[in-house]
């Protein structure tokens, strides 16, 4: 692992085209409308790292889902050129991408490149042309002896079934060109700082190895991160390949472990990925509670004070945090069968003392900037192994490890419970204090490689070795 300006972020993700309203769909004619512009103050909330301290929720990178022209969602892409209209212009893109680097933050965007939707300018060019069109080879599997879903005169491959959403030949020479003549752009106007390739797990490791030598040419510190659901992380993050993944496994230890009252679970997972054999030793993944895919956190827990114990883990775990808009404040969510809006919500700055859990903002916030200060919690701080992981004590509902780094250690103690438990942890120190970072002026000792710590119901304690 080398070390890089996001193993050491805290990501806010967002997902526009929910979060400022837009219509469902596009027209495709009307006007742009400006509601990027909605974002702006979610800015001061979001926090970058020059703002004092105490001050927003301490976030110092921010991702914005599918941003450019598209049909419905934003991952049907109509346009790689265009900011989707129902959120404004390249213009109104570029002057938010200026104020989020102003504040110190970095810009994330997402880089749908594995299909498009059946809008797309290339598409239409085919359905208008049929096989004499000049772009029949730029999508998989065209097939002029059948029709296809819709009724076209043809067959394509859709992407997992879905033939509203049209896969790409990325070994097509002219497809890549396009592709990464529009991350070029995105990088020359909104100075973006790095992409989350939606589907990666669906793209050929030769198509994501020159995506990679593309960007770092044109920006050498420039972030890879793939969508990765299933399989093996380690098959595009690597060396001269994506430089993280969704860790998709951890986000489904949290919450079943809690649901469960099973921390074996999630520490079974946290030893296969970063224990001394852990096979992701080395990497950087992207770890969250929620995204714009899966129900809310908040719908999925059944007891809510569990959201204390799991976003004390989900900062103190090895990774990068994300925090999806509004979570942090508890908002629910489900999908349904045919409708992923109930995840992607309008929301109110101004009305968030009416959300459910107007409280663990705050803890959220106090969270970020312990890490901040905090060495052994960063990744990027420790490029000597395995994230400085070491497991200290599991049981069904408390679990507790040791964060290393050369800047010190830190002891990570969790209780699920709704009682008070206390541990017997034997550490790596014979004599010292545990200082708890979290709730300040509590203190325990250490004697002959022994503490005993107790901690609170559903709540959780990070203490600093001295």
């Amino acid at each position: 692992m080398t070390n890089h300006w996001a193993n050491d972020a805290i990501f806010y993700h967002i997902y526009p085209l929910g979060l400022c309203g837009a219509p469902r769909r596009n027209d495709f004619h009307s006007p742009p409308a400006a509601r990027l512009e909605q974002l702006y103050p979610w800015l001061d909330h979001i926090h970058t790292l020059g703002a004092p301290e105490g001050a927003g929720l301490g976030c110092s990178a921010l991702y914005l889902g599918p941003l450019f022209e598209s049909s419905a969602h934003g991952y049907d892409t109509a346009d790689y050129f265009q900011v989707d209209r129902r959120l404004g212009d390249r213009q109104t893109l570029a002057a938010l991408a200026k104020e989020v680097h102003r504040r110190g933050m970095r810009l994330v965007l997402d880089g749908v490149f594995n299909h498009t939707g059946r809008d797309f300018w290339a598409f239409k060019d085919v359905l208008a042309n049929r096989e004499r069109s000049a772009y029949a080879g730029w999508f998989q599997n065209l097939d002029f002896s059948r029709s296809s879903p819709y009724g076209d005169p043809f067959s394509y491959e859709g992407w997992a079934g879905h033939y509203d959403l049209v896969r790409l030949n990325l070994a097509h020479p002219d497809v890549r060109a396009h592709l990464f003549e529009a991350v070029r752009m995105w990088v020359d106007e909104f100075e973006i700082d790095g992409l989350r390739l939606d589907a990666a797990d669906q793209l050929a490791p030769d198509f994501v190895a020159a995506l990679v030598r593309h960007c770092r040419s044109l920006k050498s510190d420039f972030w890879l991160m793939g969508e990765i659901v299933f399989g093996d992380y380690r098959r595009l993050v690597a060396p001269a390949m994506l430089d993280s993944a969704t860790n998709y496994e951890i986000y489904k230890s949290l919450y079943s472990s809690h649901n469960d009252h099973n921390y074996f679970e999630l520490a079974y997972a946290l030893n296969r990925q970063f224990g001394p054999d852990g096979i992701y030793c080395g990497l950087s993944l992207y770890t969250f509670a929620d995204n714009h895919d899966v129900d809310r956190v908040a719908s999925v827990l059944k007891d809510p004070a569990h959201l204390y114990p799991l976003y004390c883990l989900l900062y103190t775990l090895p990774g990068i945090p994300s925090i999806y808009y509004g979570s942090e404040w508890g908002v629910a969510g489900q999908r349904s069968a045919w409708s992923d809006a109930a995840l992607r919500p309008a929301l109110d700055l101004r009305q968030t003392d009416s959300f459910p859990q107007p409280a663990l903002c705050e803890y959220i916030a106090r969270l970020a900037r312990l890490r901040r200060q905090c060495p052994p919690l960063q990744l990027g701080d420790y490029p000597l192994g395995c994230g400085g992981y070491e497991q200290l004590h599991v049981a069904a509902e408390q679990i507790a490890f040791l964060r290393s780094s050369p800047a010190g250690q830190v002891v990570v103690a969790v209780n699920a419970a709704a009682a008070p438990a206390a541990l017997d942890l034997r550490l790596p120190i014979q004599n010292g204090r545990l200082v708890d970072l979290l709730n300040p002026g509590a203190e325990f000792l250490i004697k002959n490689n022994q503490a005993r710590i107790d901690i609170p119901p559903a709540w959780g304690r990070v203490l600093a070795i001295l």
